[in-house]
């Protein structure tokens, strides 16, 4: 198994690689990994990957979404 992590040396980023040989072992690594952060570097990677994600779905129409999205659904029951 490889450990994997990300650490800013300068400019350039070291990115480390898990292999695992589960998707047990590779959940319990990623538990574990998340876990370590603290809260604040856990809520920006979640930015990070939001923000990464609306960028490749709208394309050039991005409009830069710094926030959550509210949803509210109703539901009826039957």
């Amino acid at each position: 198994m490889i450990n994997i992590g990300e650490q800013k040396q300068g400019m350039k980023k070291k990115i480390w690689i898990n292999k695992a040989d589960s998707f047990g072992a590779a959940q319990e690594f990623d538990n574990a990994y998340y876990l370590a952060m603290s809260r604040k570097e856990r809520l920006e990677t979640v930015q990070f990957l939001r923000e990464t994600y609306f960028k490749m779905k709208k394309g050039s129409n991005y409009e830069g979404r710094e926030r959550l999205r509210r949803v509210i659904k109703i539901i009826e029951q039957t």
